[in-house]
């Protein structure tokens, strides 16, 4: 699953391992090596035989039955498991309105040996508690408190400026179209202490970089938000709102959202764990804004919710929402290009295999989940795991297990459709550099330009993605079936590019991961293949050239001796070296720090790194004024007549990487000032 879908901890720990991978590249002076790609993880793995494209219905599927899902899962689940490094799981699977099959897998506490239990062992669920917050607002549309198409401003005690002239509606905030940047400072707490929606989400407004319901960008503050909203409107506690009018209904006895977990809650809960190999606890991670994500349950009682919203409200003889508001929940709101999965009012759409999907994936450092719901045929599917586990672990397992879910019970015939006949132009038209919507503008530009995506033309003019890969680790390749739209060879997915009224490319979007963000184009000068070059290229000649500073002048006390220079140009070049030294430590600085956050990803999160980050900015600005004296001397050194043309070619480069670099710390908002990340 991607990362959008995640919690954005997991997110700014991803980026910071990258940087730091970069930043060690750029202090030695080495051209860098490729950079992994975007900090989505890979795609779900292609089932060898099964994966189909959408065709005819297969009749040849297994009986969705408990019996045959007993000898699937169990065939299929423990062997994951051990290969991804990954301590536990649990899978529930519904089928219309009754629980056919949950069991758990593998450790709940590798110390102690404790099995997995579907009905009393909890599992931290991330971004899948989203469905709960989306459910309690659409209780509020359906008693007239709130409308999805207004400013919600309305119902705020606080003001969220517009942008563009446009106000935020809560049906941006449920299609994670509000405009907002990312931002994870604060996002996983400390403690108890330090949760409290109302002053996170006043002290974390994050900054406006899209004009509300033009670009979809996952947003944990735009769900915040919404349950701040359910909050206010309600008159009730958030966490207590939902116990009252969404858990007590369905009868989720052993499902919370609060933090710490309940004195009856607590023996249940799962340890998590990095990888299963290493076997360290990890703490319980107390999540801020809580509506976006603390919510602690069991397999069974996630059965409850599948149940209720699969009938559309119902479950058993209460409801939770009427008929029509469920319907409206699950209907089609946008979509990036045609044809894709776009976002229903909250959920997200998944379909395939000629089935309606939707769901919600879910993330937090070591807990990992899934929960889908195909609408026509009535079936729910949710699995949870307690561990990361290694580069075939929870994201990896998850995706292939369902994957594997609907090829064997809901099989298409597969259909092949020949490549267009503009796939070798297209092909060359796309080829290039590609960032994901979901993004920090404000303060982290740099870290973020680090994990931009390539799109690279083959010899046989499919192209390969650098971001979307199989189990495997190895990147997919796509076929272009026509206009800028491609299909994964041997597979089900498409993905589509996206022009603008000229013909350039702005974006491209998927099928191949749920639809919350888009990938869009970047410009030339920032692309990382250039900055990958050209920022170590300028360091290390800022290096050389203070070296040569430093060893000349050594050179010349020892042989007593000194350089013709008359006292102005000997002050200008004075100041020119410092300038050099004062931008050099400006990019080593980042540079430390990206390294810094790669091993303690609390620099950023908990926001130990905000002083430290208002230090870089001071040193940005005055490596700018220092990058002036460096064109002055350089200047001052073309007048004069008494240099040689070494020494102006040297200066020269000097005033050309200083200007470079100079445009790099402007570009990226290396001076913003901004901590809001």
């Amino acid at each position: 699953m991607p990362i959008q879908t995640n919690l954005s901890g997991v997110l700014m720990k991803r980026l910071a391992k990258m940087a730091a991978a970069f930043a060690l590249t750029c202090a030695t002076g080495l051209v860098v090596a490729q950079v992994p790609p975007a900090p989505q993880p890979v795609a779900p793995a292609q089932a060898p035989a099964a994966a189909v494209v959408p065709g005819s219905t297969d009749t040849s599927s297994h009986p969705l039955t408990a019996e045959d899902l007993s000898t699937f899962f169990d065939g299929l689940v423990p062997f994951a498991l051990d290969r991804g490094d990954v301590a536990g799981g649990v899978i529930s699977v519904v089928k219309d309105g009754q629980v056919i099959f949950a069991r758990g897998y593998g450790y709940a506490d590798l110390k102690t040996r404790k099995p997995v239990s579907a009905d009393s062992t909890l599992f931290r669920i991330g971004s899948t508690s989203k469905l709960f917050t989306w459910t309690a607002v659409m209780q509020q549309v359906e008693q007239g408190k709130l409308d999805l198409d207004k400013d919600v401003n309305t119902y705020l005690d606080f003001t969220i400026p517009p942008f563009e002239g446009k106000p935020i509606t809560l049906r941006n905030v449920m299609t994670h179209t509000p405009g907002f940047e990312d931002v994870a400072r604060g996002l996983i707490a400390d403690n108890e202490k330090n949760v409290n929606l109302e002053k996170y989400l006043k002290s974390h407004l994050p900054e406006r970089i899209f004009a509300p319901g033009t670009v979809v960008a996952y947003s944990n503050y735009a769900c915040g938000l919404a349950g701040y909203i359910v909050q206010s409107v309600s008159g009730q506690e958030f966490n207590a709102y939902v116990q009252q009018h969404i858990l007590a209904p369905l009868d989720m006895q052993r499902t919370t959202f609060d933090q710490p977990l309940p004195a009856s809650l607590l023996p249940m809960m799962a340890v998590g764990y990095q990888t299963a190999s290493d076997g360290k606890p990890k703490g319980f991670e107390f999540v801020d804004p809580a509506a976006a994500g603390s919510v602690s349950t069991t397999a069974i009682d996630m059965t409850h919710f599948m149940i209720a919203q699969l009938q559309n409200g119902r479950f058993n003889d209460t409801r939770i929402l009427q008929e029509a508001t469920a319907e409206k929940m699950h209907t089609p709101q946008r979509t990036e290009a045609p044809g894709l999965n776009g976002f229903a009012l909250g959920f997200y759409q998944e379909d395939r295999n000629g089935q309606r999907i939707i769901g919600h994936a879910g993330d937090l450092n070591y807990f990992h989940s899934d929960l889908h719901l195909m609408l026509d045929a009535n079936v729910g599917v949710f699995m949870s795991f307690n561990s990361a586990g290694n580069e075939g672990g929870a994201h990896v397992i998850r995706g292939a297990v369902f994957d594997a879910f609907l090829d064997r019970y809901f099989p298409l015939h597969a259909s092949t459709q020949p490549t267009a006949s503009s796939a070798e132009a297209d092909a060359a038209r796309v080829s290039g550099w590609y960032l994901a919507s979901r993004k920090n503008d404000s303060s982290m530009r740099m870290l973020y330009a680090l994990t931009q995506t390539s799109v690279s033309a083959l010899p046989d003019h499919s192209i390969m993605v650098s971001a979307i890969k199989n189990a495997a680790g190895t990147p997919v390749h796509w076929r272009e079936i026509g206009p800028l739209r491609y299909q994964e060879e041997n597979g089900p997915h498409h993905l589509d590019f996206v022009a603008d009224a000229q013909g350039g490319i702005q974006y491209w979007a998927t099928d191949a991961e749920p639809p919350v963000f888009i990938f869009q184009r970047v410009a030339s000068g920032k692309t990382l293949g250039a900055l990958k070059l050209w920022i170590p290229l300028a360091l290390v000649f800022a290096l050389a050239t203070l070296l040569s500073w430093l060893f000349g002048w050594l050179v010349r006390r020892h042989y007593a001796r000194r350089l013709e220079l008359t006292d102005a140009q000997r002050r200008t070049r004075l100041w020119s070296r410092l300038g050099t030294l004062v931008l050099f430590a400006a990019f080593a600085g980042w540079l430390i720090l990206l390294i810094a956050a790669s091993a303690d990803q609390s620099l950023l999160l908990g926001g130990t790194a905000t002083p430290w980050m208002y230090v870089l900015f001071v040193l940005g600005i005055a490596a700018l004024l220092g990058v002036l004296a460096i064109v002055f001397h350089t200047v001052g050194c073309w007048r004069s007549p008494r240099r040689g043309r070494w020494v102006l070619l040297g200066e020269t480069l000097l005033a050309l990487v200083a200007i470079y670099l100079a445009w790099i710390i402007v570009a990226f908002g290396m001076i913003s000032f901004n901590v809001r990340f």
